[in-house]
């Protein structure tokens, strides 16, 4: 079978959105930013992409939040900031009507720095010493890059948002991940009430997609939140994404 039968298959897109709303999901987070890529790859509209993405997105972390949440894992302290410079950016970035090329740019890099989390940032922690407002100041403008970003390319910004929580050391992985699944959640309604101003889809144009990432999410999260955080699941997601980039790549060559 060739690649372009594969790519064309009725069931290929719902095999890896059920695989990648899985991997996601356990970490606390939508899948975004795999399921536009994907989208992207078998050649989608660039304007149904965004809206298709978020809705996935809404519809995932929906069940995340609640499972991450009644855990215990939520920290409204640490969400906050993050949600009040994110969500209006979120906004405007969905409102923006950029071509088709840089959308698929913006994706491209998007793509590279979430490999880069997986693979180079799994380990790497920094020992800040920084008080409340010090912290309040970053997540205000993380939050704000992070909602631009979202909304623009129609992901919910929680794969960066998450581990740079960890990173920085404003939480454990647990705190982490409910904050990511919030930070998704509250992004992508922003994200898609922009985009419905402008353009509408008939979503149930898409339910193979959509039942796939909502079994998969299901499963994910709760996987992931009343057990261990699942490495192995995010290495295999990486290996998702590096293909998605390689195609991506062969895609803007090509345009």
């Amino acid at each position: 079978m060739t690649l372009d039968l594969i790519l064309t298959s009725a069931w290929f897109l719902p095999a890896l959105f059920f695989i990648v709303a899985f991997a996601y999901s356990s970490v606390g987070l939508g899948g975004g930013s795999s399921y536009t890529a994907l989208m992207a790859i078998v050649g989608m509209s660039p304007l149904a992409i965004p809206i298709v993405s978020l809705s996935l997105n809404l519809m995932v972390t929906t069940i995340s939040s609640y499972n991450f949440l009644r855990n215990g894992h939520g920290n409204i302290k640490l969400i906050l900031p993050f949600l009040v410079s994110s969500i209006p950016m979120a906004y405007l970035g969905g409102s923006l009507n950029i071509p088709a090329t840089v959308f698929y740019w913006v994706l491209l890099v998007s793509l590279i720095f979430v490999a880069a989390r997986i693979y180079l940032l799994q380990s790497t922690r920094l020992r800040l010493n920084l008080n409340s407002f010090q912290k309040i100041i970053i997540s205000l403008c993380v939050g704000s890059i992070l909602g631009l970003i979202a909304g623009i390319v129609g992901i919910g910004g929680g794969i960066y948002l998450v581990p740079l929580i960890i990173v920085l050391g404003l939480g454990n992985e647990k705190q982490a991940a409910a904050c990511g699944a919030i930070f998704v959640w509250l992004n992508s309604l922003a994200g898609l009430a922009s985009r419905f101003q402008h353009n509408v889809i008939d979503l149930t144009d898409y339910i193979p997609l959509i039942a796939a990432a909502l079994i998969g999410g299901t499963a994910g999260s709760f996987f992931g939140s009343f057990k261990a955080t699942p490495k192995v699941m995010e290495k295999i997601l990486g290996i998702i994404i590096i293909v998605a980039i390689v195609l991506l790549t062969k895609k803007l060559v090509n345009y």
